[in-house]
């Protein structure tokens, strides 16, 4: 059974979501907040699988809920999938970057957004290739300044290949034909790099590959 966390401050969108996930056989929506600071209350409580997270809220926003619960051992296994009516704007990168596993834009359809909670579930990133190649037009406009934290000689040759194709929006089944290597033994080489990169998921993965200078942005 996959648990959610709702953490919207709109009454309306939380009914709406859990709606539609209630009439679900395997998920479960085990509390709601109306802000981050009750949210990541709740989160302690409950320990969800997943935590629909909200950006702009009162009180704690969903930036700083995301990053607290990212930040808190005992929440290791809560997945954080913030919403946003905006598509992939500054608040959604920060959100990555504060340890998100992805991101949905609240128009998402039905069918759409049922999926991407057991996609979230399964810990995967919510990063598909058109939201990466978003991703990459942000940092040829804006080119960051490269982030704190363990470098990349931390990785393997091997490694650093693997991130540059996850960065580049490829699947681990296609990781392993890149590089004529087994679909496990790509998914270990993504998951080694994480653990050496202090990443949290895939897509701080993406976010850290660009920020580091490991791949270069260039346009279509």
């Amino acid at each position: 059974m996959i648990r959610v966390l709702l953490v919207d401050d709109q009454p309306l969108l939380r009914s709406g979501f859990r709606a539609l996930l209630d009439i679900e056989d395997d998920i479960e929506v085990v509390a709601e907040a109306g802000d981050g600071e009750e949210g990541l209350a709740l989160a302690r409580e409950h320990l969800p699988d997943i935590a629909l997270m909200d950006i702009r809220m009162p009180v704690v926003d969903g930036i700083e809920a995301t990053r607290r619960i990212a930040a808190d051992p005992d929440l290791a296994g809560v997945h954080v999938v913030v919403l946003t009516n905006y598509g992939l704007d500054e608040y959604v990168l920060d959100a990555l970057r504060a340890g998100a596993a992805g991101f949905l834009v609240k128009d998402i359809v039905p069918e759409d957004f049922v999926h991407a909670v057991r996609v979230a579930a399964r810990g995967d990133a919510l990063l598909a290739p058109a939201i990466t190649r978003k991703l990459i037009d942000r940092y040829v406009t804006q080119p960051p300044e490269p982030p704190p934290g363990p470098g990349l000689d931390v990785l393997t040759d091997r490694e650093r290949e693997a991130v540059a194709l996850v960065a580049r929006g490829l699947s681990n089944d296609r990781i392993a034909d890149r590089m004529v290597i087994s679909p496990l033994t790509a998914k270990t080489h993504v998951n080694r790099a994480m653990t050496k990169l202090g990443a949290r998921d895939r897509a701080q993965l993406v976010v850290l590959a660009y920020e580091s200078g490991l791949v270069t942005p260039r346009r279509p």
